[in-house]
C-alpha cells in the first residue's frame, strides 16, 4: 500500500507554466514604459532616415524595446495580462494621435511662427500611428501567444528559445503591416525600396532583440524572483 501511495503521489500532475498575478507595482510600471516607448517611436517614425543604402525611420532605435517589454510581461504575467498591456498601449497611442490633431487644429496666435513646422512634424503622425498600432496589435499579440504557448509546453525550460522564436513571428507580422501603410507617408513608392524597407526593418528589429535576449532573460528572471505570486518550480 505504501508503494502504491508513493506512486500516486509521484504521478500527480505538475503545473508546467507558472505566471504571476498582475497586482504588483512591477506590472503597471512595465506597461507604462511600454506605452511611452510606442508613443515616442510613432513620432520618430514620421521621419525617414537613411544610412547609405539602408532605409529606415526615426523610431528605429525605440520600437524593439516595446517587444522586449512585451516579452517580460508575457513570460512573467501570461497572455491575458499581455493582451491587457497591448490594448492599453494601443488606446494611449491612439489618444496621443488625437491630441496631436487637436494641437494642429487649434488657431495659432499671431506671434506664433511654428505652425508649419508643427504640421510637418506631427501632421502625418496619424497615418504612422495607424500603421504602428495595427502592426503593434498583430505583432505583439502573435509574439505573446507564441511565447506563452511554448512556455505551457516546456515550462521554465527553454526561455531563450521561446524568446527568439516568438520574436521572429511577431516582428515579421509587425514590420510587414507597418511598412505597407507607412511607406507612402515616407515617400517610398517603388518596389525595390519598399522591399529594402521591410527587410531592413525586420532584420534590424529582430537582430536587436536577439542581441538583447541575454538581457531580456536576466530581467525576466529578476521579475520572477521578486514577484510574490510567482512560484518558481522547486
Amino acid at each position: 500500500m505504501g508503494v502504491t501511495s508513493a506512486s500516486k503521489k509521484t504521478a500527480a500532475p505538475v503545473k508546467s507554466a507558472v505566471f504571476a498575478a498582475a497586482g504588483s507595482p512591477y506590472f503597471s510600471t512595465v506597461m507604462a514604459v511600454m506605452a511611452v516607448v510606442v508613443i515616442l517611436s510613432n513620432i520618430g517614425a514620421a521621419k525617414g532616415v537613411t544610412f547609405g543604402p539602408v532605409v529606415t525611420d526615426g523610431g528605429f532605435f525605440l520600437f524593439p524595446l516595446a517587444y522586449i517589454l512585451g516579452d517580460v510581461i508575457s513570460e512573467v504575467y501570461g497572455f491575458r495580462q499581455a493582451r491587457r498591456a497591448i490594448v492599453t498601449t494601443f488606446a494611449l497611442a491612439a489618444f496621443s494621435a488625437l491630441c496631436f490633431w487637436i494641437m494642429i487644429a487649434l488657431p495659432a496666435a499671431d506671434w506664433y511662427d511654428g505652425q508649419d513646422a508643427l504640421e510637418r512634424t506631427l501632421g502625418p503622425v496619424w497615418r504612422i500611428v495607424a500603421a504602428s498600432l495595427l502592426g503593434f496589435l498583430v505583432g505583439q499579440t502573435l509574439n505573446s501567444l507564441v511565447l506563452v504557448r511554448m512556455k505551457e509546453r516546456f515550462g521554465e525550460r527553454g526561455l531563450v528559445g521561446r524568446l527568439m522564436g516568438s520574436t521572429g513571428v511577431g516582428e515579421f507580422a509587425d514590420t510587414l503591416i507597418f511598412c505597407s501603410i507607412a511607406a507612402p507617408v515616407l515617400g517610398i513608392s517603388d518596389a525595390p525600396t519598399f522591399v529594402n524597407y521591410v527587410l531592413v526593418g525586420f532584420a534590424y528589429k529582430t537582430a536587436v532583440e536577439f542581441a538583447f535576449v541575454p538581457v531580456t532573460a536576466a530581467v525576466i528572471r529578476w521579475f520572477k524572483r521578486r514577484e510574490p505570486s510567482y512560484e518558481l518550480p522547486q
